[in-house]
């Protein structure tokens, strides 16, 4: 007997559905293979053929000796992983009698079966519910762990099963499923914004401050350069905090990511808070952006609408920091293999962190950089010049004083106080970049729309150029120093560019200024 049962392949961060048939038919001779998978599997799909006979067995059901084919198709589509099991097992039971097969075609069906018939998470489970909705299927029936994150999915029943046994009561009748449901609108609104820390926590650094208000309020890329305790870590993770708030499309793009790469933790819903990646200086390039034999989402695409901190930026190697600078500009990452090609969206700000130079007291106000002539250039230029060029802000941070460190006064500047600024500013820029569906922030903004949207006056032309002239900067550069002009003029209600906001533009370009490492 021929029974079809439907599953899902994850490829990105979209699903496809797989059909799973199974054939029983013919008695198996005994030395002769009874059991033939086809359909492009993986090592993990092909010793699924243990797992699932084991779990049938173990809950007291029986199999007839008889021969299966199960074909996964389309054929021509690589299979990959063990969440193939529950589906084929349902289809080997429903082909042999052992269950009822006439709501079969209506559910997809995921999950890794153990050997008690228990079933383990899957990753994914987000893009293959929005797929079977899409496809107009009833239900999914998955791992009981990844229920709540499928069921942010509405006008589909989702049901959460713990064994292999209760999908098979189900469908014969003997008991009824709870379906999973979540409100998604009130989960997102009561996570949405709760983090951990707060810019009330930092002591002084009111220039720092500014630097990443305009960097949040613009989008913009920034490079913390300081030594070592001066807190440039504590400043980078605090960004989070004073970026708006996600929307309910930007939280389920985010979690889509989460749930392709198994990030999710079990029982989560929503990514309602934006993401904030600090991977180690010994990360790999294909770590970073993605890819790997079966191709899986890197860091810059776990930090898609978030924070993506580099620590430390010099160690990292060469190749690693090299790979990142397509990505940043195309704000996605496009992953090509012999017979696959994927896209990872990857729109992220780059914060990075750096000292000075190896000892990390160059430029110290109290001590001494022990450093050899030369070495701080070298140092600096293990970060190459396009990669720099790319980075908006360039920002110095010097120690905290111990009168400012001793000083319990709360801070009135939070974080809550400058996200308000930050969202009139992006608010303003919202309202600009209204006809372009790409765009959203300045820092998104390409150069043919400078010149119509960042007119600078005479005085202002003038400074830029005597700038441009005195440091050597490149056109990149000059594109970055007025797009973050633009973005101090949003945060001060101006609808032009003045001076005032280009000179504090131009000031952020540290690493641009003539012998600055010596």
């Amino acid at each position: 007997m021929l029974v079809k049962t439907y599953a899902s392949a994850v490829e990105g961060v979209e699903a496809q559905t797989i059909t799973v048939e199974v054939n029983a038919g013919g008695e198996a001779r005994e030395g002769k293979d009874f059991f033939h998978l086809v359909g492009l599997p993986d090592n993990a799909v092909r010793e699924g053929q243990a797992r699932i006979f084991a779990a049938i067995k173990n809950n007291n059901f029986r199999i007839p000796n008889v021969k299966f084919v199960v074909n996964l198709a389309p054929a021509d589509l690589r299979k990959e992983g063990s969440a193939y099991d529950l589906p084929i097992a349902l289809g080997m039971l429903a082909s042999t009698g052992g269950i009822d097969k006439e709501d079969l075609d209506k559910y997809i069906f995921m999950g890794e079966l153990s050997l008690d018939g228990g079933l383990r998470p899957i990753k994914g489970a987000l893009p293959i519910a929005i797929q079977a909705r899409k496809e107009g299927y009833k239900g999914l029936i998955l791992p009981k762990q990844n229920a709540r994150e499928a069921a942010i999915v509405n006008n589909l029943d989702v049901y959460g099963i713990e064994n292999l046994k209760e999908a098979i009561d189900f469908f014969n009748k003997k008991i009824e499923l709870p379906k999973t449901i979540v409100d998604t609108r009130s989960i997102f609104e009561d996570t949405q914004n709760i983090y951990s820390v707060d810019f009330s926590d930092v002591k002084g650094q009111e220039n720092i401050k500014r630097a990443l208000e305009l960097a949040a309020a613009g989008g913009h890329n920034v490079i913390l350069i300081g030594p070592p305790g001066a807190g440039k870590t504590m400043l980078a993770r605090r960004l989070p905090t004073i970026l708006p708030p996600l929307s309910l499309h930007e939280a389920l793009e985010t979690t889509k990511i989460h749930s392709v790469s198994g990030a999710l933790p079990s029982n989560a819903a929503l990514v309602s808070t934006r993401p904030f990646r600090s991977p180690h200086h010994t990360i790999s390039d294909v770590a970073l952006v993605g890819g790997g034999s079966n191709p899986m989402p890197g860091e810059i695409s776990m930090a898609h609408n978030g924070v993506l901190f580099l620590d430390e930026l010099p160690e990292f190697k060469r190749t690693v920091l090299e790979v990142m600078r397509q990505p940043m500009e195309e704000r996605r990452v496009t992953i090509s293999r012999a017979k696959i090609t994927v896209d990872y969206p990857a729109s992220f700000m780059l914060v990075a962190s750096m000292n000075p130079c190896p000892c990390g007291f160059y430029n110290h106000p109290d001590k001494d950089c022990v450093c050899s002539p030369g070495v701080v250039k070298r140092y600096l230029n293990k970060i190459s010049g396009p990669l720099l060029d790319r980075i908006d802000l360039h920002v110095e941070v010097t120690p905290v004083s111990y009168d400012e460190l001793s000083d319990y006064t709360p801070s009135k500047e939070n974080s809550e106080s400058i996200v308000e600024r930050v969202i009139k500013a992006r608010n303003i820029q919202t309202e600009r970049f209204k006809d372009y569906k790409d765009i959203h922030c300045n820092a998104q903004m390409p150069s043919r729309l400078l010149r119509e949207v960042c007119q600078l006056n005479k005085p202002g032309i003038t400074l830029l150029k005597t700038a441009m002239e005195k440091l050597q900067l490149s056109a990149r550069a000059y594109d970055r120093i007025i797009k973050v002009a633009r973005t101090g003029a949003d945060l001060a209600g101006s609808e032009e560019i003045e001076i005032e906001h280009l000179a504090e533009a131009i000031q952020y370009r540290s690493l641009d200024r003539e012998g600055w490492a010596g």
